[in-house]
């Protein structure tokens, strides 16, 4: 993919999701249809893996209904840790990783999308949100210094990225050692057809930028990630089903889970050396 070709999906995607933190809506607002990218928002994040108590414990309008998972339940956040949220929208995993890391610790939210980042700011306002801060940038060029993030949180953004792996090298490098990736995001379980593939809505909605399983991993170890693990989430067809009704799409796309981890510069990694 040329360089213009991928401006030009940076720029579809910066639209859409413009027009979703304008309206205020979620991704079941009246963008919708231009979307098309999840069931009802009421209903969304519950069935994804959140609790009434996340949902209660955000600010009003932080949970636009834009997952495809809950890196929450994976990432093991400890107090003082610095949590870097790529894709962060209206800030809804940022500030419950905010409660995790406690005062002691750091959220960093990162969006290139202008109005999510008004948005997000807005709702960190609200809370007097002090450990949490938002970014104006794109997740291919991170606006965060080498080597300071304990672990980074994604909630299907990298799929809408038309160079993931410029996004991996670029958590590689932010990372410190020992630090870890925790993403849920959407995966290509089977062939994506050409006119699923080559529909915007299906690109912007979470469904034809999705790579496969061993795409994915090839690139993580690549750019020296260790400990790679995809866990696919074959629940979650049901919840894809109603992104694009009559698409099929739940039959060639799934979220999962994926872990790995940025390895102690020195640290043994024969079998059955390292822990």
């Amino acid at each position: 993919m040329g360089e213009r070709i991928k401006d030009e999906v940076r720029d579809a995607v910066r639209e859409t999701y413009g027009k979703i933190a304008r309206e205020s809506g979620g991704c079941c607002g009246p963008s919708a249809a231009a979307s098309g990218c999840c069931g009802p928002v009421a209903t969304a994040s519950e069935r994804l893996g959140y609790t009434a108590e996340d949902l209660a414990a955000v600010p009003e309008g932080a949970d636009l209904g834009l997952g495809c998972g809950n890196p929450q339940a994976i990432a093991a956040l400890r107090p003082g840790e610095t949590v870097l949220d790529l894709g962060s929208g209206a800030g809804f995993d940022a500030f419950l990783a905010s409660r995790q890391v406690g005062p002691t610790g750091k959220v960093i939210g990162v969006d290139m999308t202008p109005d999510m980042i008004t948005k997000a700011r807005a709702n960190a306002g609200k809370v007097a949100a002090s450990n949490v801060e938002f970014r104006l940038g794109e997740i291919e060029r991170m606006p965060v210094a080498d080597g300071t993030v304990d672990v980074i949180l994604s909630n299907c953004v990298i799929n809408l990225s038309p160079d993931k792996r410029a996004v991996f090298t670029e958590a590689f490098r932010v990372l410190r050692d020992g630090g870890r990736l925790a993403i849920s995001d959407v995966v290509a379980i089977a062939p994506i057809p050409a006119a699923l593939r080559d529909d915007a809505a299906a690109y912007t909605g979470c469904v034809a930028g999705a790579a496969q399983v061993d795409e994915l991993r090839a690139m993580l170890e690549s750019v020296g990630f260790t400990d790679v693990s995809i866990t696919v989430k074959e629940s979650s067809r049901d919840v894809i089903a109603d992104w694009f009704p009559g698409s099929a799409s739940e039959r060639f796309v799934a979220s999962a889970n994926i872990e790995a981890r940025k390895t102690k510069a020195g640290a043994c990694c024969a079998p059955g050396c390292c822990s």
